[in-house]
């Protein structure tokens, strides 16, 4: 007998467990260094704007398919067009939740390593360059970063096993008010450092000299993807949202909690990197190397450092969640597998593709494909290529095959919700949504690795 799939047990539940997908590790680090890059404020308002034209659009479009079918991606399309093609869609976002988790793992196992180091205070007394050498010997080792890798895919599998409400919306009801709670306290720290108005002014005072063509297709790709688009998340979470739920409020709600973190992840960095003049660099760089620097250097940084590296697990977990239930529902829904067998099945693949991934900074550092290790290859193949072409498609297809008619009941939930902004919606969806996105997949490949 095919195991009860199970619902999220209220508009609450949906809006924690979709908006801790779309928040994690990108909106506390990358999001601050490329709106350093792209004049601060000036991004902010261009993103802002992406991610309302753009991402909630297509966050809806994977919504409403998911709960018209009731399944997981690839179960999605097999049921609404069964004579096409389009399952392959599915199937492709499937295969980029399992590559995306098996690297991003390793740096969710970053953090549990450093939240130990922030306790155990090893940063004190080192400077930049005993911190990057620190790191450095860190990810290059063949024991430690495979061990945390384990533990967080561990870790995330036994939120799986609870099921939907008991498991993954229970969590995520615990989670993401503990997320906000910790950036919140890093915040207004931050805030009272010395120097911390000028970080504050770089972000807010708009320096439109600074955004370039280049700058506006990374915010568009930022306010896409950051949404966790792309991949078939939000296509399974869909089909566990209850029909009476109106969608569209719903994703805006989203949104704007995956923008209030990025914000605050905003807020939380340039006044710290202003306190002592540093340079905002990007990725590990600034996080596991930059920051641990300035902590030490100001009054309460031993507890700072503790809230930040806490706060990046926990934003870790709330995206890795997503990732594993993607393949998990993807097995119980097409093999009528049971959730525990599902789950091992999708963590001890995950886990085996993350040794490799993990092993690319040390034991398997020069072996390369195509030029790239294999965590920069899985990398850049599914932000560049797999998300992008996978939210391309799942707004055609909504867009041109779904039909008007059944887009706009899905939104409204059968006309309880707003039927004139969710018509305004499927034009998005339509016309504008597949035009920005495909300017993102080609500006991937004529300008080079943009997203």
């Amino acid at each position: 007998m095919k195991e009860n799939r199970g619902n999220f047990s209220s508009k609450l539940g949906v809006i924690a467990v979709a908006a801790g997908s779309a928040v994690g590790l990108g909106n506390i680090w990358r999001f601050p260094y490329i709106a350093g890059e792209n004049g601060g404020g000036a991004f902010l308002i261009v993103y802002l704007i992406f991610v309302f034209l753009i991402g909630v659009p297509v966050m809806l479009s994977e919504f409403a398919i998911g709960r018209k079918a009731g399944c997981n991606a690839y179960g999605t399309f097999k049921k609404l067009s069964p004579k096409g093609a389009w399952w392959l869609v599915g199937l492709m976002g499937i295969l980029a939740a399992i590559m995306i988790f098996s690297f991003y793992g390793t740096v969710a196992g970053w953090t549990l390593e450093y939240v130990k180091k922030a306790i155990c205070d090893e940063f004190a007394g080192q400077d930049l360059g005993a911190l990057s050498q620190s790191f450095s010997d860190f990810t290059t080792s063949p024991t430690m970063p495979l061990v945390w890798m384990v533990v967080f895919v561990a870790l995330t599998a036994l939120i799986i096993l609870g099921g939907v409400e008991k498991g993954i919306e229970k969590v995520s009801k615990f989670l993401m008010p503990l997320l906000f709670v910790l950036i919140i306290a890093v915040c207004i720290r931050a805030v009272t450092l010395p120097n911390a108005s000028k970080g504050l002014e770089f972000l807010f005072k708009p320096d439109w000299s600074s955004l370039t063509f280049k700058g506006v297709l990374m915010a568009l790709g930022q306010a896409a993807f950051s949404l966790s688009i792309g991949m078939g998340t939000m296509i399974t979470y869909g089909s566990y949202i209850k029909k009476d739920t109106p969608l569209t409020a719903t994703a805006i709600e989203i949104a704007s909690c995956d923008t209030i973190v990025a914000l605050l992840g905003a807020i939380m960095v340039f006044p710290t990197l202003a306190f002592l003049g540093a340079e905002s660099t990007g990725g590990p760089g600034l996080v596991f190397v930059t920051l641990p620097a300035i902590f030490q250097a100001m009054p309460g940084g031993y507890i700072f450092a503790i809230l930040f590296f806490l706060l990046l697990s926990v934003a870790a977990l709330t995206s890795t969640i997503s990732l594993l239930e993607v393949p998990v529902s993807f097995l119980v829904d097409e093999f009528n597998m049971s959730r525990r067998k599902a789950t091992l099945l999708s963590s001890s693949v995950i886990i085996l593709l993350g040794v490799f991934c993990t092993l690319s900074f040390g034991l398997l550092s020069d072996f390369t494909i195509f030029g790239k290790t294999i965590f920069d290859l899985f990398d850049y193949t599914t932000a560049n290529i797999m998300l992008t072409f996978g939210a391309l498609f799942i707004v055609i297809y909504v867009g041109w095959f779904f039909g008007r008619k059944n887009f706009v009941d899905e939104l409204t939930a059968g006309g309880r919700g707003n039927v004139v902004l969710a018509k305004i919606i499927s034009i998005i969806v339509k016309f504008i949504a597949p035009i920005g996105i495909g300017l993102v997949a080609i500006g991937t490949f004529v300008i080079g690795g943009i997203v």
